[in-house]
Formats: structure tokens, sequence, C-alpha cells
């Protein structure tokens, strides 16, 4: 990948006093002046009035939830799988490594954002490190499928849920289509504001069902899938022997697991003080990793070989109902949070600039609700072609996850700091410069090589199908 680094001080200012900051800066202001003003005009959305959604109203606690939730969701539920292929010990060093580079990516994006005001979407930032509209469009393409794929993922997780509560009531198809048909109405709500109350009613739905299936894992006598009658042996693995494709594939769900950073630009977008996304995303990132490290570590060592993915399913029986009950609001509030970003981020560009963005008009809610009804249908083809967990999130955190958050982060620092190579000769500055070109080149290896070994796995999966699964009435929850 080949990054515009070089711009001048003069290219700055002129960026400056194109895109003046509309937010009160001065170190005068009190927090509490900050988190109650009224924002009246915004380098992304223009003029915001009382006669339309005020898209900047969200505080850093609800920003906090928004950011965990847009990590704790389906990609936890793959963890314990990864550990079993990969190991214990080697499986959660992979984690929290990907875990610190994504970390720095997160702070990249709080940082990029305050010296960019007019950075909206991540094809914004494409436009202005690849220097034109042809990276800004790559970029854009690249977001899109990425969040409606992550929407999709989200789908099948609760046609995985309806399953497993019914007993496979009915048709598959049908229980995809339903979840499509609930998280359209829940994605048209407009601004993250309003729905930041359903990131808390997702984040409890799912840490209750992890809690849940941590408890119930551990008091029962063998996971659901294990033989029932006779001895058996959980086959745990301190240090794992899988294949390149095997291990590849792994890692590449673990990249999946933490694939929110893409959505962070719009959600800081829509803070009301911008400065305190840090420390949300700090908190966010840490309680994301403990999740992840406990729920994958303990789901494996009392399942082992005989984990299921979505670990909901190791609950075995009755239990596994009550996950999966206590899961479904956190599902139904991922698929509609990574439907409303790439509809946002499309109502955004279709309208940005016109009266129409922040007005209730009817051109606002016709293109608003048609964003929404694209993203969704798109997602919805995907869930019903590719039904299989661990293909999706591996095949999309290799394909997309990895640029939109790994690369693409190390490019906007450089972008940012690459003219002090000259200048700076700290230790720190040497450190940070080899530091992001070292995850460029990691990223970029991830992305080639985690793609292959997830078009392999999914191949593999549709051969052990005999070719079944496309909008299948198969119960895919066993």
């Amino acid at each position: 990948m080949v990054f515009g680094f070089s711009h001048s001080h003069k290219d700055k200012e002129m960026e400056k006093e194109k895109h003046p900051s509309t937010l009160p800066r001065s170190d005068s202001s009190s927090e509490s002046d900050l988190e109650t003003a009224t924002v009246k005009t915004d380098d992304v959305f223009g003029v915001i009035t009382e006669d339309g959604p005020n898209y900047r109203n969200v505080g850093w606690l609800g920003t906090t939830v928004l950011l965990i939730k847009s990590q704790i969701g389906v990609g936890v539920l793959s963890v314990p799988s990864t550990l079993a292929v990969l190991g214990i010990v080697p499986g959660i060093i992979c984690l929290w490594v990907i875990s610190a580079i994504i970390c720095w990516s997160d702070y990249v994006v709080g940082q990029f954002k305050v010296k960019h005001p007019q950075v909206y979407g991540i094809d914004d930032v494409g436009k202005l490190l690849f220097k034109g509209k042809i990276g800004r469009d790559v970029i854009a393409v690249m977001y899109w499928l990425f969040m409606t794929c992550v929407a999709a993922s989200g789908l099948l997780g609760i046609s995985i849920g309806l399953n497993a509560i019914s007993s496979h009531g009915t048709c598959t198809a049908v229980f995809v289509a339903v979840a499509t048909i609930v998280t359209f109405f829940l994605s048209c709500i407009q601004t993250l504001g309003k729905i930041s109350w359903l990131g808390w009613v997702g984040l409890v739905s799912i840490m209750s069902a992890l809690l849940t299936l941590t408890i119930a894992v551990g008091v029962q006598e063998r996971p659901a899938t294990a033989p029932q009658d006779g001895a058996w042996d959980k086959g745990l693995v301190i240090w794992g022997q899988p294949t390149f494709t095997e291990a590849i594939t792994a890692v590449s769900a673990l990249v999946f697991a933490f694939t929110g950073t893409p959505a962070f630009f719009g959600i800081v977008s829509e803070m009301r003080d911008q400065r305190k996304y840090t420390q949300s995303m700090l908190l966010s990132q840490s309680f994301v990793t403990a999740v992840d490290t406990v729920v994958g570590v303990v789901v494996y060592y009392y399942c082992g070989q005989f984990v299921a993915s979505p670990a909901l399913g190791s609950a075995g029986g009755t239990l596994k109902k009550v996950c999966y009950g206590l899961a479904l609001p956190g599902l139904f509030v991922t698929a509609m949070m990574f439907t409303h970003l790439p509809a946002k981020f499309l109502f955004v560009r279709l309208l940005r600039g016109s009266k129409h963005l922040t007005n209730n008009s009817p051109k606002h809610y016709i293109v608003w609700v048609s964003c929404v009804l694209g993203c969704l249908l798109f997602s919805y083809v995907i869930a019903s072609a590719i039904p299989v967990f661990d293909g999706i999130a591996s095949l999309v955190g290799a394909l997309f996850g990895t640029v939109l958050c790994i690369q693409l982060m190390a490019g906007m620092w450089l972008y940012d700091n690459w003219e002090r190579r000259t200048t700076d000769k700290t230790i720190l500055y040497k450190f940070l410069l080899f530091w992001n070109i070292f995850v460029i080149a990691l990223g970029s290896f991830l992305m080639v090589a985690g793609t292959y070994g997830a078009v392999i796995d999914i191949k593999d999966s549709y051969a052990a199908n005999q070719g079944a699964g496309a909008w299948s009435c198969r119960d895919n929850s066993s």
C-alpha cells in the first residue's frame, strides 16, 4: 500500500481554514459546558437545528458502550474455537498481540479525527492518504462491504439463536428473513444518541449470555457435542500443531473479534465532546480484551476439542436455549449497529452539503430509509449464501478487517508524522516510525494469507455438506 505521506505545513493550514473547528476548543472551557452545549454547526453535518436530528449528542459513557458493543458480539463467540486450533498458549498470545495492535489503531482514530475534523468516514481518510477520489472510492467500497458483511454474520448468529431456542421450529431461511426484518426497523433510528440505550441493552444481553455460558460449561458433566456415554477426552492442547491454512484462519477469526475499528469514526463524529474519545476507547478496549480472554480460556478449558462455534452452542440442552435467549437482544443490536453505520455513511455521503442532511424533509427520510434497506438487503444475501459462521468470520476479518483496522490506521499516523523523520531524532519517534511500518507489513501478510485460508475453509465446509447450505432449511445450531 502506498500512502501520500508527504504534505506540507502550508497544506495543513489550508485544510484547517477550509474546515474550521466548530466546537469550543479553548482550555478554559469547562467539561460541563462541553457536555451541555448545543452544537450549531459541525465540520461533517453542517448546520444542526432543532428542526432536524441532532447528530452530535453522544456522551463519553454512551460512546464507551457503543465502542464495546461494536466489538463484543459475534466475534467473541469464535474465540474458544480458535484456541482449540492454535492451543491455549499461542492462542492467548495471538489474542493479546492483535488486541494491542488494534488498540493502537483505535487511538490513532481519535488523534486523526482531532487533527482533521472534516473526516467522517474512513473513505475521507482514503482521500487524504491516497490524495484523490480513486483512493476515497476504493476505501469506501471496502468499508461498506466490511460493515455489511459483519451485519450478515450478525443475522446468521440470530438465525442460529432462533434455531436453538425453537429446536429448529422452521426453515433456517425463514429465521434469517425474520432477523433481517427486525433489524431493518431497529436500524432506521437515525442518530447514535437515540440508540445508545440499545447499546446498553445489547451489552447486558451478550454479557449475561457469556456469563451463563462460562458457568454452565463449568458445572456440566460434559459438553453437548462430546460423547454422552462412556469415557471421553477433552483433548486440551497447550501448543497446537495446525496446518498453515488452519492457523491463519484461526488468527483471522481473532482479528474479526476486534474489528469494530472502522465503526469508530462514525461513533466519535457524533460525540458531544470528541476530546473524551481516548478515555472511552481505552476503557472499552480493556473490557473487550478481558472478556475475550476469560470467555475463550474458560469455555475451551471445560469443552476442549468439543467446543462449539458459535461458543453458545457448547452449553448443551436447556442451557443452550437459555444462553441464546439471553444473547438474542445483543445479536440484534450488533446487526443493527453494523447496518446503521454503513447506512449513515451512505446517507452522509449522498446528502453532505445539502440542507436535507439535518432537516426532516421528505427527501431526508426517503434517502435514509433507502440507505438502510440497501445495506440490509446485501447483508441478507450474504448471510443466506454463506451460512458458515467460522467462514464468514475468517473471510471478513482477513479480507477487509486487516486493511480497515490495521494498515490504514498505521498509514494515518505516518501521514501526520512522516515529515518529522528528518527533524525528530528521539528514540520514541524512531520506535513509532518502525512500529507503524511493521504494522502495515504484518497486516498485509494477514490479509493475503488469511483470505486464502478462509476461502479454503469455506470450500471444505461446502464439500462436507455436499454443496448444501445456501438458503437452506437445515438446522445451523447443531
